[in-house]
């Protein structure tokens, strides 16, 4: 195994600065990054990353930024920023990530709240947002861009191009030659090094603090349980505000040593991946799910041919693929010879399709994921393992182990957790992982812990007789229907978009005598499919009103109820009655979170005439909804919503059991 940290639970390496030194000391000539631009991968070492971490770290210090203050972090994901938060955590100061894609409105939240002063963005489009928010909020003096293009003729004094900033730190490194090596001394371990803002589902979001010790010691378990090393490729391709993305992209490389690879552009992340080839990878159920819609996409583009010898090879895969994964011994030769020729001629080359050929690890989290997509992909030999966490436990509290893999659970506490199930079903857990409070919100800090010290997870669920953790949702959605049956509106949910042609759906049914849901299709699979047909449409309204799609997305929440009706348990919250939406579901528009959550209640809300008109019987419901465009604008779309009736199944016993 490659040599990683030196002495790994010393509290002298337990601060990002001392991981950043100790990787140019003991790997200064292996890759640290890898950017793609215009086509061509360029690298920077370890000792590369440490020097110009150390200049920005004197350039901003340059620029008045102090141990304790906050820098707001935007922009896709870029070795530049990258440095930046380095850099940031070498005078003492707490970067701030800010999601990419939030309007100038949301950044001048999170920029009053956390008292910002300093930021660095990628680039124009970052730039503009900052400056419409610092209309309202002066305390933004300065900027720092790192891609200048457009920019020539901003005449702005707050700006500064990086590399200008570079410039200036090595002026302040000549006239202060030790002032980042005192401000890196003065470091603590449990001071916070990073503040990551909740995704807001049910209110403003809160600043996570979190400290240098929480995350790097969830790290260096999770190096210890995956034998992760030094020669891992990882490719950071989600937002980085996102915990998630940071955890695996800045502070596992961080602690590990391996090399983070920055795609060129999220529309080239698809091509980048498969140049990576990355050994450990991560990827939340909304990105699983796009990449199968592309397969079968594909796939019902291809010859009859093609079409069955998939089919049959998947049908193979599902019935022995995962027991194959998991080293079961009890699976016969004839199918292991099978399997390896499906290998040859379906799985291989659909793992190289997505990417996905040199994957050892393999995780996915942020929300819950079907158990059919999440099967799927084990099942053509990708090790994709379920984790559990949240940002106040620096992401992992449960990991699924090797060999030990169910895709009803997120495995057991990893090492040094503690998980209790309260009365009520909640799960509290205690962790060195956990997170110093709500950034100037004591109250709300206080409310997240029980009185004896457990932290409040918010989702419910239960421990296995093995030990494993079994989720079921957040507690606050776990509802009963009329008639007291269980009615867990993620797992319809998901079981929804494991079909290619579902892109998002909202299930209701908490207190009703039958469950009822909004969808939301996927515009390019049910496109495709319409083109195949010879179905114009002009849209997505368009297509989404059409009675032939309506009748392709009535077969699958068919076949989504004949499902339930195997699981005594759910089957009593089989879906009555559905729509399709007329617009996509949009964080623009707040009905989703920048991480692309649901927020359940508030969607009620904004379509209760829609709610009412499902529950209510009818055949149709017209609605005018308010939408926001890319550039600001407001607009408004109208649409006349057919209410489709669902078929419905009685327990299937004999199934179930």
């Amino acid at each position: 195994m490659a040599k990683n940290l030196a002495s790994p639970n010393a509290e002298a390496g337990m601060t990002f600065p001392a991981l950043v030194s100790h990787h140019a000391k003991v790997r200064g000539a292996r890759p640290a990054m890898r950017e793609k631009d215009l086509g061509i991968w360029q690298t920077i070492t370890w000792a590369e990353v440490a020097q110009q971490a150390r200049e920005l770290a004197h350039g901003l210090a340059a620029l008045g930024l102090r141990a304790g203050q906050h820098v707001a972090i935007v922009g896709e994901n870029r070795p530049r920023l990258y440095l930046a938060m380095m850099a940031a955590q070498c005078v003492g100061a707490i970067p701030v990530p800010l999601y990419q894609d939030a309007v100038a409105q949301e950044m001048l939240y999170v920029l009053q709240d956390a008292e910002i002063s300093v930021a660095v963005v990628e680039d124009q489009e970052q730039v503009d947002k900052l400056l419409e928010a610092s209309d309202q909020y002066p305390g933004l003096t300065r900027i720092v861009y790192d891609d200048p293009r457009g920019l020539r003729n901003y005449k702005d004094d707050r700006l500064m191009e990086f590399s200008r900033v570079l410039e200036l730190g090595r002026e302040h490194a000549a006239a202060h030659p030790d002032y980042v090596d005192h401000a890196i001394a003065a470091i603590d371990p449990h001071d916070a090094a990073a503040m990551f803002y909740t995704s807001g589902t049910t209110g403003k979001p809160k600043g996570v603090m979190l400290s240098h010790h929480a995350l790097i010691d969830r790290a260096l378990a999770i190096q210890e349980f995956e034998q992760l090393t030094d020669r891992e490729d990882v490719l950071a391709y989600l937002p980085p505000a996102w915990i998630g993305q940071n955890m695996f992209s800045y502070t596992q490389f961080l602690v590990t040593g391996f090399t983070v690879n920055h795609p060129e552009s999220p529309d080239t992340v698809a091509i980048d991946m498969r140049d990576v080839g990355p050994t450990y990878y991560f990827a939340p159920p909304r990105v699983l799910e796009g990449l199968l819609t592309h397969v079968m996409i594909r796939m019902e583009d291809a010859s009859a041919i093609k079409r069955k010898l998939f089919h049959a090879c998947m049908k193979l895969a599902r019935r022995v693929g995962v027991r194959i994964l998991d080293r079961d011994t009890t699976v016969g030769n004839w199918d292991r010879f099978k399997y390896a020729l499906g290998n040859l001629l379906v799985y291989g080359p659909l793992r190289n399709a997505l990417g996905m050929s040199r994957v050892r690890v393999a995780y996915t989290a942020g929300e819950a994921i079907g158990p059919d997509l999440f099967i799927f992909y084990r099942s053509i030999g990708i090790n994709l393992k379920q984790l559990y966490g949240s940002t106040e436990t620096s992401v992992f509290v449960c990991v699924q182990a090797n060999g030990q893999v169910r895709s009803d659970t997120v495995g057991p506490p990893v090492k040094g957790v503690e998980i209790r199930v309260a009365d009520s079903g909640e799960i509290q857990v205690k962790s060195p992982g956990l997170f110093k409070g709500y950034y100037r919100n004591p109250a709300a800090t206080a409310e997240s812990y029980t009185e004896d010290g457990w932290y409040h997870t918010g989702d419910a669920g239960y421990l296995d007789t093995d030990g494993q953790l079994k989720i079921i949702d957040r507690a606050k959605d776990v509802g009963k229907l009329a008639d007291g049956s269980l009615f867990a509106p993620k797992y319809i949910e998901n079981k929804l978009k494991f079909f290619q042609y579902v892109k998002e759906a909202v299930a209701f049914g908490a207190g009703r005598s039958e469950v009822c849901a909004f969808v939301n299709i996927d515009l390019e699979a049910v496109g495709n499919w319409a083109e195949r047909r010879g179905l114009p449409y002009a849209g997505y309204t368009d297509l989404a009103g059409k009675p032939q799609v309506a009748e392709l997305i009535r077969e699958c929440v068919d076949q989504v109820n004949a499902d339930l009706a195997t699981d005594p348990q759910l089957a009593g919250s089989q879906v009555a009655r559905f729509l399709i939406l007329h617009k996509e579901l949009d964080p623009d528009d707040d009905e989703l979170t920048r991480t692309r959550k649901v927020r359940r209640a508030f969607i009620a809300e904004k379509y209760q005439i829609l709610v009412d008109a499902m529950f209510n019987g009818k055949a149709s419901q017209f609605i005018e909804t308010e939408v926001k465009f890319e550039d600001g604008r407001s607009g408004r779309i109208s649409a006349d919503l057919q209410i489709i009736p669902a078929k419905t199944y009685p327990v299937n016993s004999r199934k179930a059991a």
